[in-house]
């Protein structure tokens, strides 16, 4: 957990819902009121955002105490009762709206990444994101994926080297897409990992002639030429499969024996959890 980065983006998503002031519960709720509040369950799942809630409220108000019942990570049902938080009731009400909105996409993140987990059981294949992430969010978007059992992918355009079909097509190929990436990295004195792109058979013979990489992403690869680009891969590399996977076939991609299957639906088109804060 990077607290600099979340206190960042509390300070900002605060900025945003709060401006000059909550003034419903300004003018309606005695300053000095002390008031107690649940965390409600609504939906079945994976739960995922106490410990990013527990820093929404201390940044609030340091006075604000949370009792936590269930953690990141556990499977909830209708009628659970995740935490308790108590102190002014002016600053429960403050972090209510954010407390929430974060907490039920990331538990749908989290729910929608365990149940493909749970496809892969009994393989070797794990499921990564993407940077298909909503603008601002991404860090506490990645973060619910973890808490899901998936596994991060590079985080930005910063950490990892990811030729992708333009990059190949704006460098004038698949091997001088590779030599102009090995030459950057020597040239800068940078370590980051080298994954590129292939969308056939040809373009993989390209690459495993040329080597330089150190994963190789196997794009809309139908089942039986995934197997094939396996097969001649043989260990060598690190392979990824991507492209129309979806929750109904992804269990044959991993059959096909990929180390990794990237979904960008993980983030990119999820159905929150419905969470409620309600005042005891």
């Amino acid at each position: 957990m990077d607290k600099e980065i979340l206190h960042q983006f509390i300070l900002n998503a605060l900025s945003e819902d709060v401006g000059d002031g909550d003034h419903t519960s300004l003018a309606t709720i005695e300053a000095g009121t002390r008031g107690k509040a649940k965390l409600l369950v609504k939906d079945a799942g994976i739960l995922a955002g106490v410990e990013l809630a527990r820093q929404i409220f201390d940044e609030v108000d340091t006075q604000l105490k949370l009792d936590t019942f269930l953690n990141d990570g556990d499977e909830i049902k209708p009628g659970d009762i995740a935490f308790e938080v108590e102190g002014g009731a002016q600053s429960i009400l403050k972090a209510e709206r954010l407390v929430l909105n974060c907490m039920q996409r990331m538990s749908g993140i989290a729910t929608k990444t365990h149940a493909i987990v749970k496809l892969l059981e009994g393989t070797n294949t794990k499921v990564l994101d993407t940077r298909k992430t909503t603008p601002g969010m991404r860090y506490l978007e990645k973060w619910a994926v973890r808490i899901g059992g998936g596994v991060n992918h590079r985080i930005g355009l910063y950490d990892m080297i990811l030729i992708k079909d333009n990059h190949v097509d704006y460098s004038g190929g698949i091997r001088q897409a590779i030599e102009n990436a090995n030459n950057y990295l020597q040239d800068t004195g940078k370590k980051l990992a080298i994954e590129i792109e292939v969308r056939n058979l040809d373009e993989l013979e390209q690459v495993l002639q040329t080597g330089k990489v150190n994963r190789i992403m196997l794009d809309n690869f139908d089942f039986d030429t995934l197997r094939q680009a396996v097969s001649m891969i043989h260990g060598r590399y690190i392979t990824e499969a991507s492209g129309g996977i979806t929750i109904d076939n992804i269990r044959d991609y991993a059959d096909c024996g990929v180390d990794y299957i990237s979904v960008g639906a993980l983030t990119h088109s999820v159905k929150s959890l419905d969470l409620s804060l309600k005042a005891v």
